[in-house]
């Protein structure tokens, strides 16, 4: 075993027993600790773990190696995704906080008063957390495989199996601290090494400040190798692809099952709102730097990889190339590695480029741990999501209203070992690369709870009929869309699979917005409950007025 190996087991290995003693250590006890934490979180730690728990895999491993394959139409993800938080933050998180709810699909269920809505949108929540899980155990596979370089396959049930576990036992309490735990722990990962890149290549350790310099280069070693320029806008795709995915993302963020959910473990509106500012801060120093870091990459790929012997290439290449995701073909058979020869897949840049820049063994193992934390800290969260839809919306408040404290936590905990299974046979053959299944989740979320949630916070007369045709006509759309565009060629505009949501979310409003003026208003007392989401907590909304808690109408 070389002394790498021994480095990075040993980092990955001391942060998987701080994450399982955490979980451990705040095991749930009560179903409110389960599913929101008790409700007892702080906003500063609670933006922690919402940072953890969306800097997914596609975040930490896929952004920056999209980014670098697609230069500036990769763009697309970083702004769609910061620019979403903003929407949720001010749209949706205050208001769904104070309706007091445990789940979004139990917020639908009770805000239309309909079972009906209630078991669509349940199973709505298990479809994008599913799918969104594929692509995070697919990026933990990628990790361990480099690890033990070993199949990513193999190196995918090992993350199957860490993460039911930690899951199952610590519930959102639980999952809460581990986040932040992750969260410090992949911010970390991410940050030094192109700290050390940027010291690298331009003297200058501040590398949002060098960024610039080294972009300009790119564009110089393009035109030397006659390419499309790194930074040329919509080279991969249309114009109207870019602004697609760029609303899927941002609308998909605010629809996201497992995000929102992370507002409710706060004790008011007040600190849902600043759960949200420390979100944002802890969010951008990630994707602030993601740019960054596929530049440097591709610099140090451009020029010191590209152009080298095919006989003296670096040693990481051949542990890349055994993990089946980089290939090395001298095609022109001159001897000589082409910049055009060299296949690199999106997933492995942030992995494989400590190694590339000959970091040494302690930022390579960082780095891995960092992608361990990144993949683990959302799979948990969605499957956290995930289970909460079957177990409390569906088999309590629909099948077994009478059921037990114990039995509700017992299929909770179950309901994730399945599903956790389930999603990881699929993540052994993944249908696209983790940014693009991703992508799938958050188009799945804007077709679906963006306009449900909207219109049930904003719009009094959206009514249980709108809603159910709603959610059931921009899946219908999202979906036929995702699987037309992938498998059947069928694109508008040149929107391909990863911008469907833009078709999902349209039809959405549409559908919610007809069907609940053609139907009969919901119930006065519905709509009552509707405008008093709209105002802070100590006050609420009766007869006509805006009354204090204690009594007295507002003044004013």
């Amino acid at each position: 075993m070389d002394g790498q190996f021994i480095v990075s087991l040993a980092i990955i290995l001391a942060t998987f027993a701080l994450y399982i003693g955490i979980a451990v250590y705040n095991t749930a006890k009560a179903t409110s600790d389960f599913y929101v934490a008790g409700r007892g979180v702080p906003p500063i730690f609670n933006g922690m773990a919402i940072g953890a728990d969306w800097m997914s895999a596609a975040s930490f491993i896929g952004m920056a190696g999209t980014v670098m394959v697609l230069g500036y139409d990769g763009l697309a993800y970083i702004m769609g995704w910061t620019g979403g938080y903003l929407f949720l933050t001010f749209l949706l998180a205050p208001q769904l906080r104070k309706y007091g709810r445990y789940t979004v699909p139990e917020f639908i269920g009770d805000r239309y008063d309909s079972h009906s809505a209630r078991v669509i949108a349940a199973v709505c929540t298990i479809i994008i957390s599913f799918t969104y899980s594929i692509g995070q155990l697919s990026g933990s596979g990628v990790v361990i495989g480099r690890l033990f370089e070993i199949d990513a396959k193999v190196g995918t049930m090992i993350g199957v199996v860490l993460i039911a576990i930690y899951a199952a036992f610590g519930g959102m309490k639980g999952i809460t601290w581990t986040q932040v735990a992750q969260y410090l722990i992949l911010i970390t990962a991410y940050l030094v090494p192109i700290i050390f890149m940027s010291l690298q290549i331009s003297g200058n350790p501040i590398p949002w400040i060098s960024y610039g310099e080294v972009v300009g280069k790119l564009g110089e070693l393009d035109r030397e190798l006659g390419i499309s320029e790194y930074f040329a806008p919509f080279t991969n795709g249309t114009k109207w692809q870019f602004l697609a995915l760029m609303f899927t993302l941002m609308a998909g963020t605010a629809g996201l099952p497992h995000v929102i959910v992370r507002f409710y473990t706060v004790s008011t509106m007040k600190a849902a709102r600043w759960s949200g500012a420390w979100a944002l801060l802890f969010i951008g120093l990630l994707y602030l730097s993601a740019p960054a870091y596929a530049a440097f990459s591709r610099f140090i790929l451009m020029t010191q990889v590209a152009g080298s012997q095919i006989s003296q290439l670096p040693a990481w290449t051949k542990s890349w190339v055994d993990t089946g995701m980089l290939q090395v073909a001298d095609t022109n058979n001159d001897g000589i590695l082409q910049w055009s020869e060299l296949v690199i897949a999106n997933d492995i840049v942030v992995m494989a480029t400590p190694e590339i820049a000959n970091l040494g063994v302690f930022v390579i193992g960082l780095v891995a741990a960092g992608a361990m934390a990144a993949a683990l800290s959302t799979a948990g969260g969605l499957m956290i999501s995930l289970s909460s839809s079957f177990a409390h919306d569906i088999y309590y408040r629909v099948w077994k209203p009478q059921a037990s404290e114990k039995n509700r936590l017992l299929v909770a905990r179950w309901s994730i070992v399945v599903a956790t299974l389930f999603a990881g046979l699929i993540a052994l053959n993944p249908p696209g690369v983790i940014t693009q299944i991703v992508a799938w989740a958050f188009a799945i979320a804007s077709g679906t709870f963006f306009p449900a949630l909207v219109l049930g916070v904003w719009w009094k007369r959206s009514n249980t009929k709108g809603v159910i045709a709603g959610l059931l006509i921009g899946l219908a759309v999202t979906l036929g869309y995702i699987f037309a565009a992938k498998y059947g060629g069928f694109t508008i505009l040149g929107i391909i699979d990863t911008g469907a949501g833009v078709f999902g979310a349209a039809a959405g409003f549409l559908a919610n917005i007809i069907v609940s003026l053609s139907t009969e208003a919901p119930a006065q007392k519905l709509q009552d409950e509707v405008i008093n989401l709209r105002y802070p907590e100590q006050m609420v909304y009766k007869d006509g007025e805006v009354w204090m808690h204690d009594g007295e109408p507002k003044q004013g």
